[in-house]
């Protein structure tokens, strides 16, 4: 995975080198802005990855076994060795409260829907600027990269402050824009009591 990361970094770099912008600046802080942006989120999302598939995988290994654990334990006690049933109680103890603490660690940091957020951030910025490289999609009406430069920049700050937004307010940005409106409508239509 860290070869394609500095693969898409380099493939990525030499492409907005070679765009021909208003200034040197330009191409800059598209590496700056944009291309480091996507290299943040892609290590974000490989790095929740890793503990949210651990979690994961513990939880569904022990929901497998548990059960097959505790069904075990339901044989006659007469064929069953001697101190059987106290193994299998603290082992399905241990193994049950592992899957509670694995899930409540899921839950607890948002692995699951930190990892999917991050994912969709990182693809829906690599998406938008190989629409600006090749000049197709919403940025094909114009002639060169000179003239959509700033919508482009527009729409990765866009995307870039909606992930924010969401991971500031648990993900309930547009119910706190939503209310936040509907405050400021109430007050500039609702006459002010004497």
């Amino acid at each position: 995975m860290g070869n394609s990361k500095s693969n898409y970094d380099k493939r990525v770099s030499e492409i907005i080198d070679n765009l021909e912008l208003t200034s040197p600046n330009d191409n800059i802080m598209l590496k700056h802005r944009f291309l480091e942006e996507v290299i943040l989120y892609e290590r974000k999302r490989n790095y929740t990855s890793k503990f949210y598939n651990f979690f994961r995988f513990i939880v569904t290994l022990g929901s497998i076994f548990l059960p097959a654990l505790l069904s075990i334990g339901q044989m006659d006690p007469a064929k069953l060795p001697k101190h059987f049933n106290i193994i299998t109680y603290w082992c399905s103890w241990g193994m049950s409260l592992t899957v509670t603490t694995c899930n409540g660690f899921i839950q607890l940091f948002s692995l699951d829907k930190n990892y999917f957020t991050y994912s969709i951030v990182s693809e829906q910025l690599k998406s938008e600027g190989w629409q600006y490289f090749q000049l197709s999609g919403k940025y094909e009406e114009f002639d060169d990269h000179i003239e959509c430069y700033k919508f482009f920049c527009k729409a990765i700050e866009s995307i870039k402050r909606k992930q924010i937004e969401n991971e500031f307010s648990g993900g309930k940005a547009g119910d706190n824009k939503k209310k936040i409106n509907n405050k400021k409508n109430k007050t500039t239509t609702d006459p002010v009591s004497e």
